[in-house]
């Protein structure tokens, strides 16, 4: 599992059969972007937990589903870590 926040969602029109009405949406987990699918109907902002590998595809629905991110839980509070402070010697590069 992962800790994620929901960046906002992703249009796809053209789906594989079987996939079409599932909600897509770009998640940030650190610095990467990644496309997770919504089990819960989480909004922008959102911080979620997110799973992935055959548990991903379990939570969207099925084992066939091409899923290898999905969204099983909207946090209700939860303070990121602080970034490290950046030094003066790597500001001055």
């Amino acid at each position: 599992m992962r800790i994620c926040k929901v960046i906002k969602p992703l249009v796809s029109t053209n789906r594989i059969p079987g996939f079409e009405h599932k909600h897509l949406k770009v998640v940030q987990d650190g610095s990467s972007h990644l496309v997770a699918v919504d089990a819960v109907g989480c909004r922008d902002g959102d911080w979620v937990i997110c799973v992935g590998s055959s548990a991903a595809r379990e939570a969207a629905g099925s084992k066939s589903y091409p899923s290898d991110l999905t969204i099983v839980g909207i946090i209700d509070h939860w303070e990121p870590p602080p970034k490290p402070p950046v030094s003066a010697s790597s500001s001055a590069q």
